[in-house]
């Protein structure tokens, strides 16, 4: 359902777990990491034999000559240590099996359940032998997650209805039913460990507050989720207290652990990892955000307007909270009551859509002052679920702050984490400190259409520093395909001559698709440049100036930027470039809207999601305008007029090469003639 990666981690037999994967790819809900792991172990054990862990389709297989196998790699063993080549830690022999596996419960510094006592959170942890039988002490990969111990409904009947005028109370939803509470011990998660155990890593994973084993309440993006990986953080270093149970006095101590951790993790558990950053914890030493949610108001809404995320009509974040609400029965009332009740459903404003103190405590930009860790930031340009805007806009300003940060961008849709040689050097640099020199190199990976995700290419920067913005003009035309041109001197004054207002009644029935492919619609306005004759590459943010007018008091308005003509192809690269969506009651504020009077013009101005594409020749790049988007907005009721003034209406393209990068790309090309001294063939 709900989200953004839902990893679930089994302990079922192989035919059981053939069978989950199966429903759940059918579902197209999640993203698998399934471990395995004897039924009998216990706290402390050490498991014979080589326990097996997911490693997902973008990590590369391991070639046999990255083995440490020969005579002086066994050696090095021998000394109790890892072994590396050219900047990467290597697969050690005697790493790969009889892991110790173990679980415990680490003490926070809250209460959010308020029971009188500090909660406790489930901790797993995975480590090679030797840290018990050699004195080996390793660093850890590191991964936070509220999916570990169940999930709740998919049903459309415990989400909210689509069917919702603007500023209007929407119909309540059912409540779901409870998720029964697993324990998942001793191992939580199988995800990371085939991968990082052998090269001499420790993994260690964690259910987050209010879910499976781990105390309190969950808060979706609130401190405790930035706290409660702090504190596991604190205890591999010492500084924080772990117990062999959830409410005993045994304790445990990390004596194997070096001390330095780095996190990873996929959509939200990527969240919990940029979270933790933001605590400036020592011990921290780098983070690996894949397609994280950085801002839950950009999640479930945009530029005022109630937008839910890509394939899950309905979502709110009180949706999401009964998703992952799978802890302890006896603080289910008090969670329930005050964390979902009297805070989300009393402070999310799913009437106006508007931001307020609730979200902006839920949105991570404003909570980077305490972060130093290094950041390799992932993410995909046709995230439609996350968007990617969420690791942009954290990006910019990790980097604007000095901390070394790195992007890595693929063209596929939600998750697909760097390739496993990108995740390697990071790690490898920070946590084992070898001077790898990956910091020298450019800031910027990203895979070309049509590549593997293992492939990326190289660039100094993202955006590409060669692009430009280039303002196009909207030309007369929209029911059919107007002409969207490059603006020039005198395109203002022709297109007001003319009085150029061209109208849109909306009408949620009509999807985009149907939209686009209709010779003649009412519903949309469409206009195009020329056909390419060569390719074109587009970088960055694209920006849409709007000058509107409503006879109602607000609507929605959607903008998406298409390649022409459409297709319909089921790749995701195929047919959009990028979307944006707007409230034009909230073009001077995100906290207070102010109604749109009939006949009155105001202009709204909005970014679109960020990208990087190259748009191959014989296509056509088209924008379209319209009022409520099926797939994204709520759906009021028919028959909203809005009219667009395309005198004060432009659209901003970051083009690789500007102006004339453009022009080239539609210069009609020569047909080669034939050389008539040439014989038949």
């Amino acid at each position: 359902m709900v989200r953004f990666a839902r990893i679930i981690n089994s302990l079922m037999p192989k035919s059981s777990k053939l069978s989950m994967c199966i429903h759940l790819a059918a579902n197209n809900r999640f993203l698998l990491a399934l471990g395995v792991l004897s039924a009998s172990a216990h706290f402390g054990t050490v498991l014979g034999g080589t326990a097996l862990g997911f490693i997902g389709e973008l990590a590369d297989p391991i070639p046999s000559s990255n083995l440490a196998s020969s005579t002086q790699q066994e050696s090095t063993v021998s000394k109790i240590g890892p072994v590396f080549e050219d900047g990467q830690a290597q697969v050690v022999p005697a790493f790969k099996s009889d892991w110790i596996e173990h679980d415990l419960f680490v003490e926070t510094e809250f209460d959010s359940d308020n029971d009188g006592k500090l909660d406790r959170v489930h901790v797993s942890v995975t480590r090679p032998k030797q840290t018990d039988t050699d004195g080996l002490k390793v660093p850890v990969i590191y991964q936070s997650s509220p999916y570990y111990a169940g999930i709740g409904s998919t049903s459309s009947a415990h989400m909210w209805s689509p069917r919702q005028n603007l500023n209007s109370p929407p119909p309540k939803h059912e409540t779901p039913p409870q998720i029964p509470q697993m324990s998942k011990r001793p191992r939580l998660s199988g995800e990371h460990i085939g991968e990082w155990v052998p090269r001499g890593f420790a993994v260690v994973h964690s259910s987050s507050p209010g879910t499976g084993l781990s105390q309190g309440c969950p808060t979706v993006g609130g401190v405790n989720e930035s706290l409660a990986p702090k504190a596991v953080i604190d205890w591999l270093n010492g500084r924080a207290k772990g117990y062999t149970s959830v409410d005993g006095d045994e304790g445990v101590v990390a004596t194997w652990c070096t001390g330095k951790v780095g996190m990873i993790g996929t959509s939200y558990n990527g969240t919990l990892a940029l979270a933790a950053a933001t605590t400036g914890v020592d011990g921290l030493e780098c983070i690996v955000p894949v397609a994280p949610n950085t801002s839950y108001y950009h999640y479930y809404r945009s530029n005022g307007l109630i937008r839910h995320p890509g394939g899950y009509m309905g979502e709110d974040i009180d949706v999401l909270y009964n998703f992952i609400h799978s802890g302890y029965d006896a603080s289910r009332d008090y969670c329930d009551c005050n964390v979902r009740d009297k805070g989300m459903l009393e402070d999310f404003d799913r009437v106006r859509g508007d931001y307020n103190e609730f979200w902006a405590s839920r949105d991570y930009l404003n909570q980077l002052e305490r972060m130093k860790a290094p950041m390799l930031m992932a993410h995909a340009f046709n995230d439609w679920n996350v968007m990617p805007e969420h690791s942009f806009r954290i990006y910019k300003a990790v980097k604007e702050r000095g901390i070394p940060t790195k992007a890595y961008y693929h063209q596929g849709g939600h998750g697909g984490q760097p390739p496993l040689q990108l995740l390697n050097r990071w790690f490898t640099r920070y946590l084992y400190d070898v001077q790898n020199g990956i910091e020298q190199e450019p800031n910027a990976w990203i895979v070309r259409e049509g590549k593997r995700n293992s492939k990326p290419e190289t660039y100094p920067e993202y955006p590409n520093p060669e692009s430009v913005s280039v303002p196009f003009a909207i030309h007369p035309g929209g029911r059919t395909i107007g002409e969207l041109a490059p603006k020039t001197s005198d395109t203002t004054t022709l297109t007001t001559a003319n009085a150029s207002i061209e109208e849109i009644i909306d009408n949620y029935s009509f999807s985009g698709p149907q939209m686009l492919q209709a010779e003649w619609c009412n519903h949309r306005l469409l206009y195009a440049t020329p056909k390419l004759s060569e390719p074109l590459h587009l970088s960055g943010v694209s920006k849409i100036q709007l000058k509107v007018a409503c006879d109602r008091p607000t609507a929605c308005l959607s903008v998406w930027l298409v390649s022409l003509p459409w297709t319909g192809s089921e790749r995701i690269t195929d047919d959009v470039i990028t979307r944006g969506w707007a409230d034009p009651a909230n073009a001077a504020s995100l906290t207070e809207e102010t109604p749109m009077v009939p006949g009155e013009f105001r202009t709204v101005t909005f970014e679109l999601q960020p990208d990087d594409q190259i748009i191959a020749a014989g296509e056509q790049i088209g924008l379209m305008i319209f009022s409520s988007d099926r797939d994204f907005t709520l759906w009021p009721e028919p028959g909203t007029r809005l009219e667009i003034d395309l005198s004060g209406t432009q659209l901003d393209l970051p083009i690789v090469g500007g102006i004339d990068a453009y022009s080239k790309a539609i210069e009609p090309k020569p047909i080669p003639q034939k050389d008539a001294s040439e014989p038949e063939e």
